[in-house]
């Protein structure tokens, strides 16, 4: 799709693959409570998910980072926080003496883009879709207890490539699609699918670990989500890896079965309560979620009790 500027990566090489000393020169350097915590975990674990691709976990949960890399080039699934992009860079550096090309962000929430403008300092390109750059140009919102605002995102994190349904990189001898979900956890989200690789990211559409986050402040659909993990599992195969947009391991196609079958059984329970003509209240006095909310509902800043408004209202404008 892109030719690569190798000018750029000469120049941008020693950066990277002297990151580990860097990071370790940072820590030097910073405050003491930042080093404490550094010292004690680490800000990343690495799982490998094929020989080319890796998923970064972050210590504090937040969205997990995927990383391709080859001879040509290295590409970044989300951008984390900013406070965490010299770990970043440095986990990075473990895998690869490339520098870092591109960065693809799966959706506007800021533990996928909080990393952008830092890592575009170092001449990384950033990535999105449409809606993700027009977001950024206001202050932004997240749907977790009850909204919390964040401030308007610097100028040098807007991607600078967007697109509107669909595009495709060409590196390291592999085609890397990113493509539009429906709307789901946002209104744009993007699905990144290694093809010759067979692994997908999803981003916050599909988590690991717990209840879905609708953010119907920045477009989320609760049936779109079930819509969206639909087209992922028909792309998927047998050996197919997945990386959540959160949950402490690499998963597949059963583990999307799963969740899509979760997200079901939460939609049907809903409708049969809407159809006896129960209203919201008393939906909500029925625990519906009982018997899943030990495998679902251990996260406490988003639970069952978050979700059923939004399903049910969803359920009833369809009537």
């Amino acid at each position: 799709m892109m030719g690569l500027n190798q000018s750029r990566q000469r120049a941008q090489r020693g950066v990277y693959t002297n990151a580990k000393t860097a990071f370790a020169l940072l820590l030097s350097l910073a405050p003491t409570a930042l080093v404490a915590q550094d010292a004690g975990k680490p800000a990343f674990t690495s799982h490998r998910v094929t020989q080319s691709i890796a998923m970064l976990e972050p210590a504090d949960t937040n969205g997990n980072v995927g990383v391709f890399f080859g001879d040509e080039a290295v590409l970044l699934i989300d951008s984390h926080y900013e406070r965490n992009v010299e770990a970043l860079v440095a986990e990075v550096a473990e895998l690869t003496d490339l520098p870092i090309s591109f960065a693809v962000n799966t959706h506007i929430h800021p533990d996928h883009i909080g990393g952008n403008a830092r890592l575009a300092s170092y001449g990384v390109t950033l990535v999105a879709h449409d809606s993700v750059r027009l977001r950024m140009l206001k202050e932004l919102r997240i749907p977790r207890r009850g909204g919390i605002i964040f401030p308007q995102p610097a100028e040098a994190a807007r991607p600078v490539i967007t697109y509107s349904e669909a595009l495709s990189f060409h590196l390291n001898n592999e085609e890397v699609r990113v493509f539009l979900a429906p709307p789901a956890h946002t209104d744009g989200d993007s699905f990144v699918h290694f093809v010759d690789s067979d692994v997908l990211h999803l981003g916050d559409v599909f988590r690991t670990n717990m209840y879905p986050i609708i953010d119907q402040f920045n477009g989320g659909s609760f049936l779109g989500m079930i819509a969206a993990m639909q087209i992922a599992i028909e792309l998927a195969g047998p050996d197919t890896k997945v990386i959540p947009g959160h949950g402490g391991e690499v998963s597949d196609r059963a583990g999307m079965i799963e969740v899509h079958a979760m997200l079901s059984l939460l939609r049907d329970r809903v409708q049969t309560a809407i159809e006896s003509g129960a209203s919201l209240e008393e939906i909500t006095a029925m625990n519906l979620s009982q018997d899943i909310d030990g495998r679902w509902g251990s996260v406490p800043s988003w639970t069952f009790t978050d979700l059923l408004p939004i399903i049910d209202s969803e359920l009833r404008a369809q009537r």
